[in-house]
């Protein structure tokens, strides 16, 4: 995803933040934003669970018409 910043990059992206946010939000912000990314994460990994075990739901329906 970040394949082409750099450490200089970074840093720029980093004093723009704490210029627009301030010291004491950063943490705050940084917080969140790991919660939603491992909620994301999380239903992602549940969406494709989901589509793993969908087909063999499906053949024991057939199997099994009762």
């Amino acid at each position: 995803m970040f394949h082409n910043i750099g450490i200089s990059g970074l840093l720029i992206i980093f004093a723009i933040a704490l210029i627009v946010f301030g010291p004491a939000k950063l943490p705050q912000l940084g917080k969140a934003f790991g919660e939603t990314l491992r909620e994301f994460r999380s239903s992602t990994r549940g969406i494709i669970e989901d589509d793993k075990h969908e087909p063999v739901a499906e053949l024991i329906k057939e199997r099994n018409p009762t």
